[in-house]
């Protein structure tokens, strides 16, 4: 199975909160996930990750979706060494 390296949605109506996680693509947006990498806050466009953690699912061959891959390159997230 793949897996993709993905946001997670939590907070009120109005008010979302993510968690970057490493999940099985199958998996439904909000359910069953491999491990936490990090969160990302869009109100105060904030994202913090653990790189090692991201860099390691990479090389495993875990795939980010189209916003994580932008939000990695915005806030340089895997240029972090």
């Amino acid at each position: 199975m793949a897996v993709k390296i993905r946001l997670q949605r939590f907070g009120a109506k109005g008010r979302p909160f993510y968690r970057v996680v490493a999940t099985e693509s199958h998996n439904p947006r909000d359910g069953r996930f491999l491990e936490i990498i990090g969160t990302y806050d869009p109100l105060i466009g904030t994202v913090k990750v653990d790189g090692e953690k991201a860099n390691k699912w990479i090389n495993n061959g875990a795939e980010p979706t189209e916003t994580v891959k932008s939000l990695f390159k915005k806030f340089k997230v895997l240029e972090k060494k």
